[in-house]
């Protein structure tokens, strides 16, 4: 068998095909920032994704932030409120046993930078367990 030739390489393309260099890019880029126009500050009372009309629905943050853990039979949650209005919690256990009763805690008013801590138990093992706010603020 003969030996096969090895094939030559693509030859060079004319300049207007090539891709830009680096230093063209660089100035098209340039070019292209004189032309745009620096982004416009909203107005009070509106927001830069509310599209130019002022939202109405929005509402301040709000809520508590619960770290809550389980230890057996006993449930411990740590709730630290950062915001101005008051939360009021109330630790909720659903106990895993049928004849465990489920419990409500007693409701715990969290003040601007306040941290408060709710417990509460079951007899045997604890199935799930949560923090409800309600928004006691102004």
């Amino acid at each position: 068998m003969p030996a096969q030739k090895p094939q030559a390489a693509d030859p060079p393309q004319p300049a207007e095909t090539r891709r830009p260099t680096h230093l063209a890019q660089v100035a098209k880029t340039r070019q292209l920032a004189k032309t745009r126009q620096p982004p416009r500050k909203p107005p009070p009372g509106e927001t830069p994704l509310s599209g130019g009309k002022p939202r109405l629905d929005a509402k301040p943050p709000f809520g508590a932030e619960c770290r809550t853990s389980v230890d057996g039979s006993r449930v411990t949650a740590y709730c630290h409120n950062p915001y101005p209005e008051t939360d009021r919690l109330r630790l909720h256990i659903e106990c895993e046993r049928w004849w465990d009763l489920d419990s409500d805690g007693e409701a715990a008013d969290a003040g601007p930078a306040t941290t408060v801590r709710l417990t509460g138990r079951c007899w045997k093992e604890v199935r799930a367990a949560w923090v409800t706010h309600q928004n006691r603020g102004s």
